[in-house]
This record gives structure tokens, sequence and C-alpha cells, in this order.
């Protein structure tokens, strides 16, 4: 099941990162970029939700695609971030509380699962939720620029990812407080 239809749009997602980052190095105006990147990061953050969609609704799913599915949603995030911060749209202190995040929580989700215990740390509404808020102030921040005449993206990416980082936090502690009578009893 590795060349399945949902397993090609992860990698395609992981394939498009270099593209996104790539925009950002065009002899093209800054303004074109960001709408260019923006774009890129919108479509390619879809592929997400579609490759869920289609391996469910064709039965291909597999341990392959679960495990490459937050990986390559790892990557793409912090792909953004690090564009992000290059760019002096993010502060480098909210892009490692979250990517840091992502580190410590796919690490403990690792061991939990290599001690049998990884229904303990199994994906929670507050982690959805905060994947979705990085979803929507990542291509705020991007874009940089006002929408539509009337929202300041800056603003609202801003706000959106100080949010982000709130929820990143709040779902580090609720993960190592569910994983944390299998620590201590390890600890022993």
């Amino acid at each position: 099941m590795f060349f399945t239809l949902p397993n090609l749009l992860t990698w395609a997602r992981i394939v498009a990162i270099p593209l996104i980052v790539g925009v950002f190095y065009l002899p093209i105006e800054p303004a074109l970029q960001n709408l260019l990147a923006t774009v890129l990061f919108i479509v390619v953050a879809m592929t997400d939700w579609a490759d869920g969609y289609l391996a469910r609704r064709l039965k291909q799913t597999s341990s392959f695609g679960a495990f490459l599915d937050p990986v390559a949603d790892k990557f793409l995030v912090c792909a953004a971030l690090l564009v992000l911060v290059h760019l002096g749209r993010l502060h480098a202190l909210i892009a490692l509380v979250i990517i840091g995040r992502e580190i410590a929580i796919s690490s403990l989700r690792e061991w939990m699962a290599q001690i049998g215990a990884s229904s303990s740390v199994a994906v929670h509404m507050v982690g959805k939720l905060k994947t979705m808020v990085q979803m929507v102030a990542i291509p705020f921040l991007l874009y940089d620029a006002k929408l539509f005449g009337l929202i300041d993206t800056h603003l609202w990416g801003t706000v959106l990812i100080l949010l982000a980082a709130l929820l990143t936090i709040w779902s580090m502690v609720y993960y190592l407080q569910k994983a944390l009578p299998e620590i201590r009893a390890r600890a022993r």
C-alpha cells in the first residue's frame, strides 16, 4: 500500500515544501512571492484532509500512511515557521515553542508505542484545534498584506499564531499528563 492515491498526496505535501520555500528566492515582486507561497501552502495543506478522506473512502488506510501523514504535516508546518522567522514575520520563540512541542510529543508517542501504551497519547481535540489554528495563521502570515483591502492578515496571523502557541502548550501538557502514569511506572 505504498503507492496508493492517499499516500501519493501525502508524499506530494513533502515534495511541495521546497517549492513553498523556493518561492521566496524567485526574482519576482515580494507581493507575488507572498501570494504564491500562500496559495501553495493552502493547496498543500488541503491535501492533509484529502488524503485521510480518500484513504477511508477507498479503504486504503495503512500503517505506512498513518506514519507518513503526521510527518508530512510536521515538515510542512516547521518549514513554513522557519520561513516566517527568516522573513521577520514570526518571533523565533513562538516557532521554537511550536516546533519543540512537535518533537517532544512525537518522541513521547514513539516511546509510548514501544511500551504498548500508545492509546494514552492518542490524538485529542485540543491537538486538532491547535493544528487548525496553525493552518489558518500560517497562510495569513505568508500573505502579509491586506486581504480584499479589509483584513490585515499580518495582524490576524500574529494573533492566531499566538493562540496556536498557547494551544500548543496546552496540548503538550495534556499529552504529558495522560502519559504521566506510564512514565512514573517506568521510572521505578
